[in-house]
């Protein structure tokens, strides 16, 4: 069955939220840019008395990460133009999810619009923050099992490239230090034990 919910959330998902005290007290808060990728600007009061000006993102923005194993147990990973970077890097299937959106409904649209993928299993990974000291973001990682491929999906903005190699070679590139995506990284490596009890790897 296509898209199956076991495993749903990683033990630690639920762990990745605001502590109950918190020894910082913030004095005021200006939006410094505002939309999908707001930047706030607060003077804050440190546990030491000490006043300070700190520009970050807030929580709130969630993506998901994706490896996709196919029924073939390959690994399918995509190059991916990066403006920031103005460099084409290798990725795992990634994006944002929308305000409301389950997880996994937001994993499985990112598989299918990148790849063109459906799972038949879904295994969550611990999730990260990836950028602590100036934002917010917590992403979560899954790996997909079983997955068939289709016709992709995407945005007119996104210059991507399917790529479908053994898992073995994507574990060497990774080892390498060819795959230069912090998070991607993070997700190979938080499922390669995984893939060994299975016998993929």
């Amino acid at each position: 069955m296509a898209d199956e919910r076991t495993n749903e959330a990683h033990p630690n998902w639920v762990r990745l939220v605001p502590d109950e005290v918190q020894p910082w007290d913030t004095l005021a808060s200006r939006v410094l840019v505002d939309g999908f990728r707001m930047v706030l600007e607060d003077r804050a009061r440190t546990a030491a008395g000490v006043e300070v000006v700190y520009q970050y993102r807030p929580r709130g923005p969630r993506a998901v990460f994706v490896l996709p194993v196919t029924v073939r147990g390959e690994a399918v990973l995509i190059r991916q133009y990066r403006y920031p970077l103005r460099a084409t890097i290798w990725e795992v299937v990634a994006g944002g999810v929308e305000r409301g959106e389950d997880l996994l409904a937001a994993a499985a649209r990112e598989l299918a619009e990148e790849v063109g993928g459906t799972a038949a299993e879904w295994v969550p990974l611990p999730g990260f923050y990836p950028q602590p000291s100036i934002s917010g973001v917590v992403f979560y990682p899954l790996l997909a099992l079983g997955v068939t491929l289709g016709e992709t999906a995407h945005e007119e903005t996104e210059v991507i490239e399917r790529v479908t190699l053994p898992l073995t070679e994507a574990y060497r590139m990774l080892d390498a230090g060819e795959i230069q995506d912090g998070p991607s990284s993070l997700t190979l490596w938080h499922a390669r034990q995984h893939l060994l009890e299975r016998g993929l790897l």
